[in-house]
Parts: C-alpha cells; sequence; structure tokens
C-alpha cells in the first residue's frame, strides 16, 4: 500500500505517544467527584438502570427500562455499565466513570493525531482544546453515549489517517473497525458518515482510487460486522426493531413526521448552531481560521493536506447535517468537538499567533464582562434562555407549559461569579502575552486560554452536579423505599425516562400511566409490555382496593391524581410530585 506524504511528515509515534500521555495526566481534572450527586433525571437514570438490569439479565439483545424493552441505543454504554456495576458496585461514582473514561480515551486520540500531524506541541495543544470545551467536559461527566462515540470517532480519524500516510492497510482496518465500534455506541451512522468523510477528501484530491486503499476488505468487514451486527441479531429476538430504529427514528425523525414519537423538543436551525458552536468555545474561533485558510488555499488539491480536508469536511458536514434536518438536539454537534480541536491546534501552530490571540483574548474578555453583569445583576431570564437551550427537560417542561425543572437563580450566580472571574483574568494573560512580542509570536497566548477555561470547568462540574440533585428521582425513589409495604403499587405518571432511576432508588418496579409518547413507545406495543403501562380506569381500580403511590411529572393542575379520590401530595419538587392514596 503506497503512503499518502504529509507535508512536514508526521514526527516519530513516542513523541505523538509523550503528547497523548501527558494530555491524558492534565485531563484526569475530569474523573473527581463523579459521585457526589444522584443521577440527573431526565437525562442519566434512564442509562444507569438499563444497565443495571444488563447486569442482572446479561442479555445485551433484549435491554429494558423498568423491564420494557428498550431499543432507542444499542449496546455497548450498558454493557459498559454492568460491567462497571461488577467492578466497583452499582452507584453514581461507577456509572459515570464509563463516559468519564471514553472522554480520557477521545482526548488521548486527539493529541495522538495532532501530534502526528503537528508535532508534539500540536498534539499537546489539540488534546488540551478538547478537554478544555465546555460542552465535551460536561458530556464526559454525564451518563450517556455521547463521550463513548467521540472516543470511537476520534480513534477511528487518528488511525484512518495515519495508516494512510504510513501506507500501513492494517492500521486503516483497524480504523475503520472504530467506526463500527462507534454505532455500537450510538448510531449506526458513526459506521458510515467518517469513511464518507475521507472518501470526498480523497475524492477532491484526485486520490480516491484505489478503492482498498482506504476502504481495505478486512475493516470494511469488521466496521460492517461491528456496526450492525447487533441491529440483525436485535431484529431477529425483536422482530420490528429495524424498522422503528432506521425508518423511524431515523427517516422518519429528521422529517419529522415519527409514527412513535418521545418527548423530546428540537433546536432551531440557528440555536443549534449557537449551542454547538459555543460548546466548543473559545476553539471553535481558531478552527474557523483554519478552514477558511484551507478553503482559501483550495486545499484539497494538495495530497498533503489531507487530513486537514478530511477534518474539516467531517466538522462541516456533522453541523450542516444537523441544521438541515428538522430534528436537532443541543448534543448533536458533539461529534465534530474532536476535528474542532485539531483545526483549532493547526491555526494556533500555522497562523498568524498574535492575530489569534488577540481575538481570543476579546472574546474572553466579552464572555468575562457578560458573566459579570449577570452576576452583578439578576441573571434569571438569561439562565432561562441558556437552559431552554442546553438543556432537554427545560425544553420539554416549557412545551408542558410547566415551570423549567431547576434550581433558581440565586444557586448559580457564585458559579457565574467564578466563571467570569476565570474568563477576565485569562483575558488579561491573554492580552499581555500578545503584548510583548517574544511572547505572541510564541504564541504563549494559548496556553493563558486553557488556563482560563481550566478555571471554568469547576464551575461546570457543579452546576451539572447542582442540577442533578435538584430534580433527580433520588428523594421520591428513596421516599418510597422507606415507607411502602410489600402489597403497596408505585405508579409513575408521564414518560418513564423523565424518571429513569425511579426503581434504582425505589428499589420497586413502577407501572406506567399515560407515557407511551416516550423511548419506550415501541417497548410499549409489545405483549410482554401489557401490563407495565396502565389506563386511567385500570389506575383507578387499584387505586381504590390498595395503597398506591403515584410518582408524576405532571403538574398537579394537569396530574390524574387530581382526578383520584383522597390524593394526598406528600413531596413536590425539580418537575416531580409524589401523591399517595393513604397516609403511610
Amino acid at each position: 500500500m503506497s503512503p499518502i506524504p504529509w507535508r512536514a511528515r508526521s514526527p516519530a509515534a513516542p513523541g505523538a505517544t509523550a503528547a497523548a500521555v501527558a494530555v491524558l495526566a492534565a485531563a484526569l481534572a475530569i474523573l473527581p467527584g463523579l459521585g457526589r450527586a444522584p443521577f440527573d433525571d431526565p437525562g442519566e437514570g434512564m442509562h444507569a438502570e438499563i444497565g443495571r438490569e444488563l447486569a442482572l439479565a446479561r442479555d445485551p439483545f433484549a435491554l429494558t427500562l423498568s423491564g420494557v424493552r428498550y431499543v432507542d441505543k444499542p449496546p455497548l454504554l450498558y454493557a459498559l455499565l454492568a460491567a462497571a456495576f461488577a467492578l466497583g458496585g452499582p452507584g453514581e461514582a461507577a456509572a459515570r466513570a464509563v463516559p468519564a473514561l471514553a472522554a480520557l480515551a477521545a482526548v488521548a486520540a486527539t493529541a495522538w493525531l495532532g501530534a502526528r500531524l503537528l508535532g508534539p506541541r500540536g498534539g499537546l495543544l489539540a488534546g488540551l482544546a478538547l478537554a478544555t470545551s465546555p460542552g465535551f467536559f460536561a458530556f464526559a461527566r454525564y451518563v450517556r453515549p455521547e463521550s463513548l462515540f467521540v472516543a470511537a470517532l476520534a480513534w477511528g480519524f487518528a488511525l484512518c489517517l495515519t495508516g494512510l500516510a504510513d501506507g500501513r492497510r492494517g492500521r486503516v482496518a483497524a480504523g475503520l473497525a472504530a467506526f463500527g465500534v462507534a454505532a455500537l455506541a450510538k448510531d449506526p451512522l458513526g459506521a458510515l458518515a467518517p469513511p464518507l468523510a475521507l472518501g470526498a477528501a480523497l475524492a477532491l484530491g484526485g486520490r480516491a482510487r484505489p478503492l482498498g486503499r482506504w476502504l481495505p476488505w478486512p475493516g470494511v468487514a469488521a466496521g460492517a460486522a461491528l456496526g450492525f451486527g447487533w441491529w440483525v441479531l436485535a431484529e431477529r429476538r425483536t422482530p420490528g426493531f429495524l424498522w422503528y430504529t432506521l425508518v423511524d427514528n431515523h427517516v422518519l425523525n429528521v422529517l419529522g413526521t415519527r409514527r412513535l414519537p418521545d418527548e423530546d423538543v428540537p433546536l432551531g436551525a440557528g440555536a443549534f448552531l449557537v449551542v454547538a458552536l459555543l460548546g466548543a468555545a473559545p476553539w471553535a474561533l481558531a478552527a474557523g481560521v483554519a478552514v477558511v485558510s484551507l478553503v482559501r488555499r483550495r486545499a484539497w488539491r494538495d495530497p498533503a493536506e489531507l487530513p486537514w480536508v478530511a477534518l474539516a469536511l467531517w466538522t462541516l458536514g456533522v453541523l450542516a447535517a444537523t441544521l438541515v434536518s428538522r430534528f436537532r438536539l443541543p448534543h448533536y454537534g458533539l461529534p465534530a468537538y474532536f476535528a474542532i480541536a485539531l483545526l483549532a491546534a493547526r491555526a494556533w501552530e500555522s497562523q498568524a499567533r498574535r492575530g489569534l490571540g488577540v481575538v481570543h483574548a476579546l472574546a474572553l474578555g466579552v464572555l468575562g464582562a457578560a458573566g459579570a453583569v449577570l452576576w452583578v445583576g439578576d441573571g434569571s431570564r438569561v439562565l432561562d434562555v441558556v437552559l431552554g437551550a442546553t438543556d432537554v427537560a427545560t425544553r420539554k417542561s416549557a412545551l408542558a407549559g410547566a415551570a423549567a425543572p431547576v434550581p433558581p437563580w440565586a444557586a448559580f450566580r457564585p458559579l457565574v461569579g467564578a466563571t467570569a472571574l476565570a474568563l477576565g483574568l485569562g483575558a488579561v494573560a491573554a492580552a499581555a502575552c500578545v503584548a510583548v512580542p517574544r511572547l505572541a509570536r510564541r504564541g504563549t497566548a494559548v496556553f493563558a486560554v486553557v488556563a482560563a477555561l481550566v478555571g471554568v470547568l469547576p464551575s461546570v462540574a457543579a452546576a451539572l452536579a447542582l442540577v442533578s440533585a435538584h430534580r433527580a428521582a433520588a428523594g421520591v425513589g428513596r421516599a418510597i423505599a422507606r415507607a411502602a409495604g410489600p402489597d403497596d403499587v408505585v405508579v409513575h405518571e408521564g414518560p418513564l425516562e423523565n424518571s429513569g432511576a425511579l426503581e434504582w432508588y425505589a428499589g420497586r418496579r413502577p407501572v406506567i400511566v399515560d407515557g407511551r409518547v416516550s423511548v419506550l413507545a415501541f417497548g410499549a406495543l409489545r405483549p410482554e409490555a401489557r401490563d407495565r403501562f396502565w389506563d386511567e380506569a385500570r389506575l383507578r381500580r387499584a387505586w381504590a382496593a390498595g395503597r398506591v403511590w403515584l410518582v408524576s411529572v405532571r403538574p398537579p393542575e394537569r396530574s390524574v391524581a387530581g382526578r383520584l379520590p383522597g390524593a394526598r401530595l406528600l413531596a413536590g419538587a425539580g418537575g416531580r410530585w409524589l401523591w399517595v392514596n393513604a397516609p403511610p
């Protein structure tokens, strides 16, 4: 296999490995305090509970949430959660360790590829840029499949691009297999879209042939087996699964015509773009500079620029595909973040560093000043806007006409002040580096930017913990665990994913009322789910026959509890209410 040479041929592997190790040591800040808060609901609790049930059932082809078949995501996250629970026992820290370690793997891949492309300093910077991207850091501490998805994508690109450069067919095959792992982590598009970006970059440079150079058959076979094998086997176990996953949850979802919809509320195109770029701030600024430079120079004609063209195409493709879709969620920009980090490092290593320093100092200063204004005054309206764009639960509540299930502004105010201070000091430090010619030429300002973001990340972690503690199902779940008798019935009103960890904390399996518009909509159609989903008439019969604990995500004025005789409200907080039909 003939190699495709890069400009400034990649440094020796030991230098790249050293850069990855150095960044990993710095990125360990992701790990502390993972178990301090209960699971966020909706959000984390559902995934943790599915992992716990898989640990008990040991059947990755029949994932369940409170006993109802769950088919929205493939099993990699849940298998890893089950393994984590087997090693460390079920708990918040063990569950969050899975996405945190996956995030470290993504950072390592980004640093390693950056060092191969730009040298050790460039690799160090690329890894730090990804680790300090606020959106990426948040999902690194959150039980969802996103960081696993990003890690597999980052390693896939790193292996494919370095394999093409070195003429290593086996490494390219390993990269295609990594894309298959991405599909097993979250979405089958993870196995298809990255090779399309690579192929487009090669085609633009007139080097798409021979196909075997970038699509070696062992890699294609491994990627297809990993990426689609589970779907085929799951269809055999659960007929109709492929239609639901590929047609209803993808094609019809993009068109906005799903037959089995859930409660997620998509973002507008402009709001999505703002959220995606702010999640990678301020590195998206430098990445934009790198992309503009590639376009101006028509870099796709130069085979030495293949990696950068592929990364730019991937970044623009992720954002553009989401923008043209009718269904956009805040985290849909995350798959591009490792590429944004690499492009940002390229800009800092090859562009006018002084200009970038000025732009970043101004950006940090503006953001810091805005934070200071909010800290001094009343930032509740801005908080509502931010959470309305970035938090899925807040968007669901707004559509339902209910208050956002988040703490009040006063709880966030100290964190906003700390963030404003870190950004302001970073702006001053970056400006000082720009003002000294020798420091400006060396691009020292970029490390002032890194330091500022490192100062912001503790506030991001604290905000996540604050929200999780406020709206977790832990409170009502533990209350039921303490007071419910063996013959009592536990009922959840509304989609169960809104209180996904209820069974985790209560130790009791709930039945579901008014919860079919949900990620469990497909599972609700299966015969074994008949006794898991009740209508109001059946609830009334149980209400009259014995003690019933009703956990509702509907406000009292909209809850079925208002139509049940003798319903007593025991607690209400964080967008969740606990009712009972007899005093405990």
